[in-house]
């Protein structure tokens, strides 16, 4: 078993690492910015490491001080948590040419899912639907358009080693094609170090579903439902829940053994997640494969009574998994809201800045907060503008939806501005409502007042 884990990361996802390790007994090590020296995570650790200055590149990014950090503490292993190096295939290799056990699939696993264009690839060779699109990546401008007017407008061009929506364009005329093609690869250049791009058909309307699975070590793969990720902005997640309100049982099972074929013909290990599109015509298309834990992991917990990340520990460990696809059971509906220090009416600006004041929801059975804000902290400018996940369980999606609104009234951030507001906006609209809502819904509906 693994006795010491360095937790690569910061924010709420290090802090929910370092609970389980503290019910697991297991020493965690927390590595931090010099921004970060005031940090929750920092705090709850056993031990902590300064790896380097506010920007990313020189810290939370920097593979050789984090190593360097997990020698002198004497960790067993690695965890990346999300972003940063968690699908970063050249750190999972050097945590393993250091004897150091890096909590996540196989490097080669890493490289060929995290590049989105070979795992498209991949999957056509698995039988798994995919979305219409380029045979691999799009040498040039010229070679797009040729692409574009093969598979029909409107189209999406997307960066290979994409994540995040960063390197993302919707297109729909040529003319698009040629303002967008540059902009969208330097951005991709700047993000991943990757400027290749693909294309794929847009299927309107739709929905984003995605399932999560777990593999061990010994060839055994199960799923645990779907989620429901369709309401986004740019194509960043704002509020997920699972199970999704359009999907039945029988879609469910399809969708499910799909995700767990891709995942064995990829010789997957550890968690992960299988991204679909889901049409009105009940079709689903695969997207693409994230080879980490999910920002939105708890719902899935919520309704499954299993714990992803100490799945992901006892695998890396080398436990058999235990949980059989039969024994996995979802019980009643969860959802889950993202609290981001942001000024909506100021197209969304984040808004770092002290805390002066912090009040959350809870006193119920069923709401669970995922966050490594406290009050006097400072909120730091240099890294993603989320703050905190509010996460509710019903009995059923009414009583879901009924807690989240009660808890986003209840939950209080004073000296910064943040999304509640809107997350209760979104909350009640007749489209969530009713789940009608695609990934389109919030752009073209819900934000033409602002």
């Amino acid at each position: 078993m693994i006795r010491k884990i360095l937790i690569a990361n910061r924010g709420e996802i290090a802090v929910r690492i370092i609970r389980a390790c503290k019910e697991m007994g297991i020493a965690t090590v927390a590595v931090f910015s010099e921004a970060d020296k005031d940090a929750l995570h920092v705090q709850l650790a056993d031990e902590a490491v300064c790896i380097g200055s506010a920007r990313s590149k020189d810290s939370y990014l920097n593979a050789e001080n984090i190593l360097s950090a997990a020698y002198l503490k004497k960790a067993d292993a690695i965890h990346p948590g999300f972003g940063f190096l968690s699908e970063n295939a050249s750190f999972a290799l050097k945590c393993k040419d250091c004897n150091i056990k890096f909590i996540g699939p196989d490097a080669d696993i890493i490289d060929i899912m995290g590049n989105k264009s070979n795992a498209r690839d991949l999957m056509i060779k698995a039988g798994v639907p995919v979305i219409p699109g380029s045979d691999g990546t799009l040498s040039d401008l010229d070679d797009a358009k040729e692409w574009a007017n093969k598979i029909g407008y409107p189209v999406m061009i997307k960066a290979s080693a994409g994540g995040g929506g960063k390197g993302i364009r919707k297109i729909y005329t040529e003319t698009d094609l040629i303002a967008q093609f540059d902009n969208a690869k330097n951005e991709a250049k700047a993000n991943f170090g990757d400027d290749s791009m693909y294309m794929e058909k847009i299927v309107e309307n739709a929905k984003h579903i995605e399932i999560q699975i777990l593999g061990d070590e010994y060839g055994n793969i199960i799923h645990l439902g779907e989620r429901d990720c369709s309401m986004q902005r740019r194509n960043q997640k704002l509020v997920e829940e699972a199970p999704s309100p359009v999907i039945s049982e029988q879609m469910r099972n399809m969708i499910g053994k799909a995700a767990v074929k891709a995942a064995r013909f990829a010789n997957y290990k550890n968690a992960g997640t299988i991204e679909f599109l889901y049409d009105k015509n009940g079709n689903f298309y695969f997207m693409e494969m994230n080879t980490r834990i999910q920002v939105e992991h708890p719902v899935t917990e919520m309704i499954t009574d299993i714990d992803i990340v100490k799945w992901q520990i006892k695998i890396a460990s080398g436990i058999r998994l235990t949980v059989r696809q039969e024994d996995v059971k979802i019980s009643g509906h969860s959802i889950e809201c993202r609290i981001n220090a942001e000024n909506v009416a100021n197209n969304f600006a984040p808004s770092p800045g002290k805390i002066d004041y912090l009040f959350v929801p809870g006193g119920t059975n069923g709401i669970r907060i995922d966050s490594a804000i406290y009050a006097g902290y400072t909120i730091p400018p240099y890294y993603d503008s989320m703050v905190a996940k509010l996460i509710v369980r019903g009995k059923d999606r009414t009583e879901a939806m009924a807690k989240m609104r009660s808890a986003l009234t209840e939950f209080v951030v004073n000296g910064i501005d943040t999304n509640i507001d809107f997350q209760l906006e979104i909350m009640n609209t007749p489209e969530f409502i009713n789940g009608e809502y695609t990934t389109e819904f919030v752009e073209k509906t819900l934000l033409a007042k602002y």
